[in-house]
């Protein structure tokens, strides 16, 4: 009964020091942002960090449930941080639509993110490395890596390399570190490049633009 009782002491614990680490990753990445430096500024508004940072949560908790509610604690705790520096540090007011969508986004998408890694890395084969790929190719939004000119051959740009860096280190760590089958590191990597196309032109270009 004694460790019964200590499991919940012990989550609501993680949850709270998830949400502390939120509200402190939403100060750094607003500073960052009006740092005047154009890399710390990409960090902090482009997707890669928050990608790692979530698929991490996920990857190491215990249960997919748990996974999507400590993601939603932290992902929320950011955004609340965020513009709460924004508007009350910095008095630049705030944008209320944009902070509604960013609490949908803490309550929706990001806790399945977070529920889907958490499951893919931990199991082989085809759909296992496909959830991987799309998972990883979603540091790629930001549109650090873009396609040149209009012919059939695909032209790959570097405009900002320390933000292309920390997305190529996301998408490696997602892709082949985190799952802890080869069958699923295999598909990941096969299948990140294609998904992260098929992302762009469902979301018409870039879906996250600093």
């Amino acid at each position: 009964m004694t460790g019964l009782a200590v499991r919940p002491r012990d989550d609501l614990r993680r949850l709270a020091l998830l949400a502390a680490l939120g509200l402190l990753a939403g100060v750094a990445a607003k500073v960052a942002d009006e740092s005047g430096r154009l890399w710390a500024a990409d960090l902090g508004s482009d997707p890669a960090a928050w990608v790692l940072a979530v698929a991490l949560i996920g990857w190491s908790a215990p249960t997919a449930v748990l996974a999507a509610v400590r993601a939603a604690a932290f992902f929320a705790a950011m955004t609340v941080a965020y513009y709460g520096w924004a508007a009350w540090v910095l008095d630049f007011g705030t944008d209320r639509d944009l902070v509604v969508i960013w609490l949908l986004l803490s309550a929706t998408a990001v806790p399945a993110f977070s529920a889907v890694v958490r499951w893919s890395t931990r199991r082989p084969g085809p759909l296992a490395g496909a959830l991987a790929a799309l998972a990883a190719s979603t540091a790629l939004l930001g549109g650090t890596v873009r396609r040149l000119g209009e012919s059939e051959a695909v032209v790959l740009g570097l405009e900002k390399p320390v933000q292309a860096l920390v997305e190529a280190v996301v998408v490696l760590v997602v892709a082949l570190v985190l799952p802890r089958h080869h069958s699923t590191r295999i598909w990941a990597a096969v299948l990140v490049l294609p998904v992260w196309w098929l992302l762009r032109s469902v979301l018409g270009g870039t879906a996250f633009s600093g």
